[in-house]
C-alpha cells in the first residue's frame, strides 16, 4: 500500500488544496492475471481510493467500483473477483 498526500504535495510548490489522500493498493498474485488478460487495465492498477475533504468540510472517498472495471475492460466475472474486495474493505475501514 502507498498513501500520497496530494495536500502536503501542493504545499511543496506554494499552491493550496483541501486535505487529499491518494491510496494505492494491490496484490500481484490479484492483478497480474488481469493485466495479462487486459493489459491497458494497468492504467487502473494498482486499485486506488482518494480520500478528500470538500469546500463544505465533508469528507469523500472516491474509487472505481470492480463493476465498472468489468464494464470498461471486458473482464470476465472470474477475472473481476481479483478486484471485487474493494467495496467491502472500504466500507468496512468507514464503519
Amino acid at each position: 500500500m502507498h498513501a500520497s498526500d496530494q495536500q502536503a504535495e501542493a504545499e511543496k510548490v506554494g499552491l493550496s488544496l483541501l486535505p487529499t489522500q491518494l491510496l494505492l493498493f494491490g496484490n500481484p498474485k490479484a492483478g497480474t492475471p488481469l493485466m495479462v488478460a487486459k493489459p491497458m487495465i494497468a492504467l487502473d492498477l494498482p486499485l486506488k481510493v482518494l480520500a478528500w475533504e470538500a469546500t463544505d468540510g465533508k469528507v469523500w472517498v472516491s474509487y472505481n467500483d470492480p463493476n465498472y472495471l468489468k464494464q470498461r475492460f471486458s473482464l470476465s466475472d472470474e477475472l473481476v473477483k481479483n478486484i471485487a474486495i474493494i467495496a467491502p474493505l472500504i466500507h468496512q475501514a468507514l464503519l
